[in-house]
């Protein structure tokens, strides 16, 4: 009897498991061409493309935070990383002018809330704008790096489309690294099912990517910047991915939402993606 109980409950976790994985293969068959193309045409695609995942995924961490007690203040919030993104874009203001009066106006605006401690709403508030705002507007840097003349505004999809390839490879390459060969954990307190060896899976197989990446599209990127990019996406790029984790463990969440069938939330898919960006960008502009 135990027996068979215990066979029923493996094949319902194998049919859930299938079920699972059919969902995910179903929405990424669906969403990887829409923000391929987003990427590749840029221009106001890639900022509407930007500003959702920052958005949302500002979202998804402000009911996180308010697991800890904590009240950020998601109008505020939204609207800053709304205009720090299109400013960004347009380039209407620099950054250190916006800096100074959204701080002014985040402090007032906490003065009249009476909503649990300033301190730790402040502070939540504060780092989900420049977690997800500030580094999401280096997305539109890279996009936007080289000028509309020619062929050359093309350069710029094609780097975001290697990064966001790169990740997604990286993610792959390491789960299934993990899954046959794992045997070490990574960082057990963070995240208990990743491995050393899934890391270096994914690192490896980042960085074979961008090297691809450079002989189909990335020619006029010196080999320099490429490599570079290989070692930020398979170092950086999963570090991004811890650091959501100590997010969602810290406040006992599997998913940061449960947005995208199969997938979790827009901040579980793009936490890599948000940590790499900024890097890239310092590199890009240091090697240009």
């Amino acid at each position: 009897m135990h027996l068979l109980l215990s066979r029923k409950l493996k094949a319902k976790v194998n049919q859930v498991t299938l079920s699972n994985n059919a969902t995910r293969i179903l929405v990424s068959i669906v969403g990887i061409p829409i923000i391929l193309s987003a990427a590749y045409f840029g221009k106001i695609y890639f900022l509407i493309f930007t500003l959702a995942i920052s958005l949302i995924s500002f979202t998804e961490f402000s009911k996180m935070a308010n697991k800890k007690d904590m009240k950020p203040n998601l109008t505020a919030g939204l609207t800053f990383i709304l205009l720090i993104l299109v400013n960004q874009y347009s380039g209407l203001i620099d950054f250190f002018r916006f800096f100074v009066i959204m701080m002014i106006i985040l402090l007032v605006i906490e003065l009249f809330r009476n909503n649990g401690s300033a301190i730790m709403n402040l502070g939540a508030t504060l780092l989900g704008i420049m977690y997800i705002g500030l580094f999401g507007s280096t997305l539109l840097s890279i996009r936007e790096m080289y000028p509309d003349i020619d062929n050359l505004y093309d350069r710029g999809g094609f780097l975001i489309i290697t990064i966001l390839a790169s990740i997604w490879i990286c993610d792959s390459a390491a789960y299934f690294g993990g899954t046959k060969f794992g045997r070490h954990k990574l960082f057990q307190r963070v995240s208990p099912n990743k491995s050393w060896e899934g890391a270096v899976f994914g690192f490896i197989f980042a960085l074979l990517t961008v090297i691809a990446a450079k002989f189909l599209v990335l020619d006029f990127l010196s080999w320099t910047a490429v490599l570079y990019i290989g070692l930020i996406v398979g170092i950086i790029g999963q570090i991004g991915d811890l650091v959501e984790s100590l997010l969602k463990r810290d406040a006992a969440v599997k998913d940061s939402s449960e947005l995208i069938p199969g997938h979790g939330g827009i901040f579980d898919r793009f936490d890599s993606l948000l940590m790499t960006a900024p890097a890239v960008y310092i590199i890009l502009r240091y090697l240009r």
